[in-house]
């Protein structure tokens, strides 16, 4: 593996979770939150939990929660809004030597992966690039093992839509995603009819941004699916 790719942990920054990964200078998984940006099965008999146990042959079924891996992708496209923008409009860069304790899947753990790599024996960017899977889906999944602790961190990267924050890492900012109403109909279908409500609801003069989902009052998973129309069709501009 190319020693200047990196693993980025996408995540959404509002709720507090800014001020919190200042405090605690941790970044922690959902089987320590009970919150994701996915499906909330970290739980011993849930799906998160099953998965887990068949990727590592059982190693973490009685770890501490603080123990288990923490979920990113590669950004082996260097897309600069992170590898799996699908969790998240913010994500944390981690440095380069991050890379020799973390493995790596495709596709995503959740469609049950054959194919796993290690940063000195790795094979997925073919694999990754050739398929046709949605955009949202098509990264190749990253499992850190061991602490992520702010010292791991290049950078924490965020949506300009969002001040900056007091850490002892570097910050920037992406360009930025922005959906207008007229593309979120054009693409109705993508998620759900309750999902485009929200965003025509809450759209700025006619356009979508993630500042205003983290604000809105809505049920979260119809946040989260207006989340997926913005970040697959919101490209940043």
């Amino acid at each position: 593996m190319p020693r200047d790719l990196r693993v980025t942990l996408n995540f959404h920054p509002g709720g507090g979770v800014l001020a919190k990964l200042a405090r605690e200078g941790l970044y922690r998984s959902q089987f320590e939150t009970g919150t994701s940006n996915g499906g909330l099965t970290a739980h011993p008999g849930g799906a998160r939990w099953d998965w887990e146990s068949r990727l590592f042959g059982g190693a973490y079924d009685h770890a501490h929660p603080a123990d288990r891996p923490k979920y990113g992708a590669l950004n082996h496209r260097g897309l600069e809004h992170g590898g799996a923008p699908r969790f998240g409009s913010a994500h944390l860069r981690l440095k380069e030597d991050v890379l020799d304790r973390t493995t790596f899947c495709y596709p995503d753990s959740v469609f049950d992966p054959v194919d796993f790599g290690t940063a000195h024996h790795f094979a997925l960017i073919e694999r990754a690039d050739t398929d046709d899977r949605d955009a949202l889906d098509n990264y190749i999944e990253a499992h850190v093992h061991g602490p992520v602790t702010l010292d791991d961190v290049e950078a924490l990267v965020l949506d300009p839509t969002f001040p900056d924050v007091d850490l002892p890492c570097p910050v920037e900012h992406h360009q930025g995603f922005r959906l207008s109403t007229q593309d979120l109909l054009r693409h109705a279908d993508y998620r759900t009819p309750e999902s485009v409500a929200l965003g025509l609801a809450i759209a700025r003069d006619g356009v979508i941004t993630p500042d205003l989902l983290e604000a809105a009052e809505a049920p979260p998973q119809v946040v989260k699916h207006l989340w997926h129309h913005l970040a697959r069709f919101g490209h940043p501009r």
